[in-house]
């Protein structure tokens, strides 16, 4: 039974409208006085709930769905309680970390969280390899919640040592990537490559192609981790291994995309105008991404990359914004039967409008501040951004399903 789960996914556009209204709050209070609230543990609750109530939420549900699309067998029930116990903690994140940061509550939750994608993952994995039918899809899918897994070493590491409150700089950045890196390019991007591989997997496309260049990202994926620890001292061996990983992500993407354009005719028919530009601004997004790590492999301008906020900041955005978000959103307003009113498709627009604002912002502001210049009211602009970011997902969370109302 698939249509209760659509509900799940109504969810988790509310909950991306919650994280955009938390973006405005953070951006207000670098302009203006907000005395009883800590900046730093709402900033914690806007990470903590952007990656469990939004992007998680969503993923967990198409994932879901997927399976439920594929067999005949009831699947609703069992994942039910799991949809539910990921909502939860994020809620229970998004409610702790703004009050103590990370104390008693707030890694109760999150630690709670991480049990649930545990279970979340032994769940999938089975109910994939009971599937008659075998896609590429399923690699994607397997790695991309044992990722979700494998992140939580970085996590509790980061717990331990703020319990324990000895933090060693290099020991605490160095969990804290492993921990972004596994998210972001591990469950998140693995995830979507799923999904997506699934989609195009309908126009006849070469299921070896696929497989050869899940191969080739998956190879990558773990040395890729190193791109993020570049300022660490490293054997030269490790830095090959991390150029090569650079080099193999853009070839793996660059065969992806001259597949696509083979069977371009088929797919343009397929996607709506407005799924082609929310996607084709995720795949821009992705690229760029991809360019940036290549270059990040020299050491000088690594330096430069790691050693300014804003570009971190930029950057983080450009893989959660940019290319994540925009991709579910497309996927979700494509594939999963919401109508696209007129309301709706302005959302999308204004909000990818935004991402692409926000992004040049940051990434002028991290430049002028290479060379120590400011750029004149640019927290005023970032706070434009973040409530248009904020209206693009007010007028997505009142979709309404093609075939019946939420």
């Amino acid at each position: 039974m698939v249509s209760p789960l659509y509900r799940w996914l109504k969810i988790a556009v509310i909950n991306l409208l919650i994280v955009a209204t938390l973006g405005v709050v953070l951006r207000y209070k670098i302009l203006f006085p907000l005395p009883f609230i800590d900046q730093k543990h709402l900033l914690h609750g806007h990470s903590h709930f952007a990656f469990a109530g939004w992007i998680t939420q969503a993923l967990m549900t198409l994932l879901v769905i997927y399976l439920a699309l594929q067999t005949e067998k009831p699947v609703y029930k069992k994942y039910r309680w799991l949809l539910a116990a990921n909502l939860l903690t994020a809620y229970g994140m998004l409610i702790a970390f703004p009050i103590e940061g990370y104390g008693l509550y707030s890694i109760i939750f999150s630690t709670a969280s991480i049990l649930v994608s545990y279970v979340f993952a032994v769940y999938i994995w089975r109910d994939l390899n009971k599937l008659e039918t075998r896609s590429p899809a399923h690699a994607w899918f397997k790695t991309a919640v044992f990722y979700n897994a494998l992140s939580s070493l970085g996590a509790f590491a980061l717990t331990i040592m703020m319990v324990e409150r000895v933090i060693h700089q290099t020991w605490y950045l160095a969990a804290e990537y492993f921990y972004l890196h596994f998210q972001y390019n591990g469950w998140f991007f693995f995830g979507c490559m799923g999904l997506f591989t699934a989609l195009i997997s309908r126009f006849n496309v070469s299921k070896e192609s696929l497989k050869n260049i899940f191969r080739l990202l998956a190879f990558a994926s773990v040395p890729a981790y190193f791109l993020s620890t570049l300022w660490m001292p490293m054997p030269i061996w490790v830095y090959i291994l991390v150029v090569l990983a650079a080099f193999a992500q853009v070839i793996g993407f660059i065969w992806l995309v001259n597949i696509i354009k083979e069977k371009w005719e088929d797919v343009s028919e397929y996607f709506s105008f407005t799924a082609k530009c929310i996607i084709g601004l995720s795949a821009a997004a992705l690229s760029i991404k991809l360019l940036l790590q290549l270059g990040s492999t020299i050491p000088v301008l690594s330096t430069l990359a790691f050693g300014f906020r804003p570009i971190v900041i930029g950057y983080l955005h450009l893989v959660l914004l940019g290319v994540i978000s925009l991709f579910l959103l497309g996927y979700i307003f494509s594939e999963m039967q919401f109508n696209l009113s007129k309301s709706t498709t302005a959302g999308l627009f204004i909000f990818a409008g935004a991402v692409i604002l926000n992004e040049i912002v940051l990434m002028v502001q991290g430049v002028a501040a290479i060379s120590y210049n400011t750029i004149p009211f640019v927290n005023e602009i970032l706070l434009g951004t973040a409530i248009l970011l904020f209206t693009g997902a007010l007028l997505m969370s009142f979709a309404k399903r093609n075939n019946s109302q939420n």
